[in-house]
């Protein structure tokens, strides 16, 4: 059920790895014949002294053993380009999947488990399928091969070769057994183990600052002992199987020597018949552990494969029209109908009823204390979550009618934590437009006020950010992010507390800068100072998920007690018996 989608790889690759089984088989049969060759050679070519004898099959011998080898590379010319193509593409599928879940979907795995699914368990899946064009099928070849031509030569000491088999399927399948559950537990503990350093790296100046590289030690420590004690304990079950199978092998090639030679003595075979009947107990040796280590990478193989397929069979919970209504000449109204929304538990709602809305080119805020909901709603728009019940519309049409990429191309966010990637500034900006020319690109730099503080560098545009923007200050960041938003152009543009790191100054001429750029853009504002959406042409005032209170400032400072209480907490009361409220009012 998990691995169901290997069969899309199989069913391109099933040529290849025919060629490369066909290559095997040709080197596992030459491997084969140098035995029996050789048992010949002292038999009748040493033991009759025919010299020519001898050069005639050692020539032979040379001539497979070359056959092998041309068949030996080729395929691991093939083995190696079908095994790293298989995994470039299932690495690049399961990617292209989890961009395609909902934030709902993604939500059920951890970020260091999906990092995980993406390199270590598809570098499982990838080796198995390398191991299995290039020596796994070969094994069983010459495990069946030694038997056959062991019996070929002497059926009764063959008898010595078919004795031990079934006792090694035994113990490998007892390995089986013990060493899955083990090794589905090693891909956990290192699924914490990654989480556990990508929050410290994410967080090193929290760390820093609070100076708790004690508690951050701890934590490693705890997660790094569960990795390693049951690494340990999947090490353990393989050093006690592995030499069982050499110790049961051993004792066939005992049994064989000693059998051997005292039929030797008694005339009844030949030397050289024993010396093929042990090179052929040694390639059963190594064929069966080979089977052995098949079987463990096969173990953690199918642990891995078995994660990724949990990826593969998540099916996005957003409900996408098959033909979707197609977005023409926007304008960017916004509808809210009766939207309630909850992430898991229905009964107890985030967002309540919630109906309202904005035309274009208007701007509405929204205000309200934390864990009121305001990420939530806007998060609602660009159809991140669908809504529990009630209907979000664009320009009249219900958001879900709409293809979802659609939609996205004529919203442009600034989230509340900014996220700014390697490379220059410039590639940041343009992040939101490939093919805005460095003119535009300056002239949204000036809107959000970043155009200054960018010259200032000795590069420029083309300075380099660290990951994340780690050379910038919050504000430096926040008017990048605003002016990546910008340069889209969009028909919705929606602020999630983006101006919370710049001043008040600063954050007037932004907001000027704004009104002449986006004249006919529907902007929406999360904001959680009052002087920031003061100017707004309807503010919605949020409270534990509903809206309890919508208008102008002049009105909700009328109408809405908890609006009043904001901005006399913010402004002070004192301020207003002085005539400051004139200013906003």
């Amino acid at each position: 059920m998990y691995m169901g989608y290997l069969k899309k790889y199989m069913k391109k690759y099933w040529k290849q790895y025919i060629l490369a089984f066909v290559f095997l088989t040709v080197e596992a049969t030459c491997d084969l014949l140098q035995p029996t060759i050789m048992s010949r050679i002292v038999d009748k070519g040493v033991k009759g002294r025919d010299i020519d004898y001898v050069l005639r099959l050692g020539s032979m011998m040379l001539l497979i053993t070359a056959i092998g080898a041309t068949f030996a590379i080729a395929r691991n010319i093939v083995s190696s380009r079908v095994s790293q193509k298989f995994g470039s593409e299932l690495r690049e599928d399961l990617y292209k999947k989890i961009q395609s879940l909902s934030f709902d979907n993604i939500n059920l795995f951890q970020d260091a488990s999906l990092i995980t699914r993406l390199t270590n368990d598809v570098n499982q899946v990838q080796n198995f399928a390398h191991g299995m064009m290039r020596i796994f099928v070969k094994a069983p070849i010459l495990c069946i091969g030694s038997i056959i031509m062991a019996t070929i030569i002497n059926p009764r000491m063959a008898l010595i070769l078919i004795g031990v088999i079934p006792i090694i399927g035994i113990l490998i399948f007892i390995n089986m057994k013990v060493s899955y559950p083990i090794f589905t537990k090693i891909q956990r503990a290192l699924d914490e183990v990654n989480g556990v350093i990508r929050e410290y790296l994410a967080g090193i100046r929290v760390v820093k600052a609070f100076n708790r590289f004690d508690y951050e030690i701890d934590r490693f420590e705890k997660v790094n002992n569960e990795l390693t004690e049951v690494s340990i304990k999947g090490a353990r079950t393989m050093a006690i199987f592995n030499p069982g199978i050499s110790f049961i092998v051993n004792i066939g090639i005992v049994l064989i020597l000693w059998f051997g030679g005292y039929k030797v003595n008694s005339g009844d075979i030949q030397v050289g018949q024993v010396i093929a009947f042990t090179n052929y107990m040694t390639q059963i040796l190594f064929s069966l552990m080979i089977l052995s280590r098949v079987f463990t990478m096969f173990i953690r193989a199918r642990a891995s494969a078995e994660r990724i397929g949990e990826v593969f069979l998540e099916e996005n919970n957003l409900q996408l029209k098959e033909f979707p209504i197609k977005l023409e000449n926007v304008e960017g109204r916004i509808d809210f109908e009766n939207v309630s929304f909850s992430y898991f538990n229905k009964d107890k709602p985030i967002l309540k009823d919630i109906s309202f809305s904005c035309k274009p080119g208007e701007t509405l805020a929204i205000i309200g204390s934390t864990g009121a909901g305001k990420t939530t709603l806007i998060n609602l728009i660009p159809r991140f979550y669908d809504v529990t019940e009630g209907s979000i519309k664009i320009d009249g049409i219900n958001i879900k009618d709409l293809d979802s990429k659609k939609l996205r191309e004529i919203i442009a966010m600034v989230p509340q934590k900014v996220l700014l990637f390697t490379g220059t500034i410039l590639e940041n900006i343009k992040w939101g437009n490939d093919e805005a020319s460095l003119d535009d690109v300056e002239r949204v730099a000036k809107i959000s006020q970043a155009h200054d503080f960018i010259l200032s560098f000795q590069e420029g545009y083309n300075t380099e950010l660290g990951q994340g923007g780690v050379n910038l200050s919050g504000g430096q960041k926040q008017r990048i992010s605003i002016a990546r938003a910008l340069i889209r152009k969009p028909k919705i543009l929606i602020f999630d507390d983006s101006t919370s790191a710049v001043d008040v100054v600063t954050e007037g001429k932004i907001r000027k800068g704004l009104k002449e750029y986006l004249k006919d853009t529907t902007f929406i504002l999360i904001a959680q100072r009052i002087t920031s959406v003061m100017e707004a042409d309807k503010i919605l005032v949020l409270d534990k998920g509903s809206i309890v209170g919508m208008g102008n400032h002049k009105e909700l400072m009328k109408e809405c007690e908890i609006y009043q209480d904001i901005f006399y907490s913010q402004i002070g009361r004192e301020e207003l018996k002085n005539g400051t409220q004139t200013i906003w009012q």
